[in-house]
């Protein structure tokens, strides 16, 4: 007589189910990438769980002694929860709503949103990026026009990720352009790279 066993099938871990729809869907997931539309309600916080488990094996591989330092006991789901609602938080939230008014006084002048202080990581080190942002936009009369504050949510979203300097100005002048279609759009970032 044969007894036949089988296994519970093994789960696979969250960031590996994010990142099959990513394939799936044919859509990148450089690090300067949104992936919010990919992560499911709920699993923000079992990815936090994962990351913590890996930072904690990270502390081991240093040789940290997180068991008797209670400096350092919650350090890897603190780390992991910075990383994730913080300093990354642009992956993994949608993009902030913007409203868009008509322009009825017909505006097509030079307007200066900023200083708007920003704060990112490069993506080489994950070294903080810490400065400011301004943005000039010469509104087209015939489009809508989004409210100043809408600037500098949108910039927070797009600095929320790992990013290189150059590449988060031309994400972010695009995005602008694409959402209000103005005459012209100019980006100043002034920013320290640790």
């Amino acid at each position: 007589m044969e007894i036949e066993t089988t296994l519970p099938p093994v789960e696979l871990p969250i960031s590996a189910r994010i990142r099959g729809r990513l394939r799936a869907a044919k859509k990148r997931f450089h690090a300067n990438d949104s992936i919010a539309e990919f992560v499911q309600p709920g699993e923000l916080d079992a990815l936090l769980d994962e990351v913590a488990s890996k930072m904690q094996g990270v502390l081991e591989s240093l040789v940290i002694d997180t068991e008797h330092d209670h400096n350092t006991a919650d350090t890897a789901k603190r780390v992991a929860k910075m990383y994730l609602t913080e300093v990354f938080g642009g992956r993994y939230k949608p993009q902030p709503a913007i409203t868009e008014f008509p322009n009825a006084e017909h505006l097509n002048e030079l307007m200066i949103v900023g200083p708007i202080t920003v704060r990112s990581a490069c993506s080489h080190h994950f070294c903080p990026v810490i400065g400011r942002v301004w943005i000039g936009i010469l509104p087209n009369e015939h489009t809508n026009v989004i409210g100043l504050s809408k600037y500098a949510r949108i910039t927070e979203w797009v600095m929320g990720r790992p990013q290189i300097q150059e590449e988060a100005v031309v994400q972010l002048a695009d995005l602008i352009q694409e959402k209000t279609q103005p005459d012209g759009v100019a980006i100043v970032m002034e920013a320290t790279h640790y």
